[in-house]
């Protein structure tokens, strides 16, 4: 449990504790799961459900098409916002940062984890764009299936990940009459900027 009367120097150690109770004590069967927003060029935001695929004092990772709505939003605007919630905890993290592209060595090791059918999916799938029907995207999938038939299937160059900088982290811990308790943590030079929040 985080002492929000004295809370950590460093939000990424408690980042990972939360992360690891998340997969550890709830019944959730995507603990990673996050809220990813972004902003198009017309300032409209847009969010979605994506899962975290790494983390560390650099960034939280995340993968996608590049040529999806956020994969264009955050060519236009490379800044994201993300939200954990794990109501069972009654907690939630949120991370605010500039987005940067994962190199291509981690984002082909990555890819490799991923079982045969999703990887042929990334390539059949026009991401976010009109899909006439079922049976086009169906059939984009068997093309895939012969393409890439008796071989591994490679990483779309179109497909990779994405890294969002830990600008700002806040933590909040459910409590009971709403007496909740938050913190947050901007980045600095050196250390973090820690405040405690009202509920």
């Amino acid at each position: 449990m985080m002492d929000f009367t004295n809370p950590p120097l460093d939000p990424v150690p408690a980042c990972e504790a939360w992360f690891r109770e998340a997969a550890e004590q709830t019944s959730l069967p995507n603990p990673n799961a996050m809220t990813v927003a972004t902003t198009g060029e017309d300032g409209r935001p847009s969010a979605r459900i994506l899962l975290l695929k790494g983390f560390d004092a650099k960034g939280a990772v995340f993968y996608t098409n590049s040529e999806s709505r956020k994969g264009l939003e955050l060519a236009m605007n490379p800044r994201a916002s993300l939200l954990f919630h794990w109501d069972e905890l009654e907690r939630q993290i949120r991370i605010e940062g500039a987005v940067t592209h994962v190199d291509e060595a981690e984002s082909d090791a990555y890819f490799a984890t991923r079982s045969r059918e999703s990887q042929l999916g990334a390539w059949a799938s026009q991401q976010s764009r009109p899909c006439p029907s079922r049976e086009d995207f169906k059939q984009a999938y068997a093309d895939m299936e012969l393409r890439f038939e008796g071989g591994d299937v490679p990483r779309p160059p179109h497909w990779y990940g994405y890294r969002v900088a830990l600008e700002t982290v806040e933590f909040w811990q459910g409590r009971d009459a709403r007496l909740h308790d938050r913190v947050l943590y901007r980045a600095k030079p050196e250390g973090w900027d820690i405040q405690p929040l009202y509920p």
